[in-house]
């Protein structure tokens, strides 16, 4: 499987059969998204950073609230979390997605705004890659990032949602997070290349470089 990140939220997960896009962004955020091919898309939510859809130029399916959806063999169950601290009463509601594709379990927890129950985080069984908002302003900041990372204990750790030179929008940078976790130097890649034969055994932080 290989995942890249396209800027804020969005990724390309490309499985072996089926192509994931997760919640593509609007050019205005500063992240040029155009001619993208998926299978599937899934929305966490309706705010413009998060479901530009007319950035997939293919057929796909898309998943926008909270179910059970199976593709082609991969099935993905949306969960109904909250997009602030207060239950939706600021920012509304956020889905967050489990993907489980060529023996792998992603959890993909869009514009997560509160610390997860930990019912929740039992029913979410082990998750071998966490895609994680680090940003803070409008969702989770570093430090309750850290901590759903302690509590869910998956394998690689990819943040997203954070403040990059391309964002046109106030966010944290990805630092307060890596220090909270305890990773000093900053050290980016294109792309990861996951299997389940190649899966770190204690938890890795993963930082993609973002469409420049």
């Amino acid at each position: 499987m290989e995942i890249t990140w396209l800027g804020h939220s969005c990724f390309r997960i490309k499985g072996k059969e089926i192509t994931v896009i997760t919640d593509p962004c609007h050019p205005s955020l500063g992240y040029s998204l155009s001619k993208l091919q998926a299978n599937i898309v899934t929305l966490s939510h309706f705010h413009p950073g998060h479901c530009y859809t007319e950035a997939i130029t293919s057929e796909f399916k898309e998943i926008k609230v909270p179910g059970e959806y199976e593709l082609k063999g991969v099935v993905i169950t949306g969960i109904a979390t909250w997009h602030d601290a207060v239950q939706g009463e600021k920012l509304g509601k956020n889905t967050v997605y489990l993907l489980e594709m060529d023996g792998m379990t992603l959890c993909h927890l869009g514009d997560l705004g509160h610390l997860l129950a930990s019912e929740l985080i039992e029913d979410m069984g082990d998750i071998d890659v966490l895609l994680l908002p680090v940003g803070g302003v409008s969702t989770i900041g570093g430090s309750t990032a850290a901590e759903i990372v302690r509590r869910l204990t998956p394998n690689v750790v990819i943040p997203m949602h954070y403040k990059t030179a391309a964002l046109a929008k106030e966010l944290e940078p990805v630092d307060k997070f890596l220090k909270e976790v305890g990773i000093k130097e900053q050290v980016s890649q294109p792309k990861l290349s996951v299997s389940r034969s190649n899966m770190p055994t204690s938890t890795q932080v993963v930082i993609l470089d973002y469409p420049h």
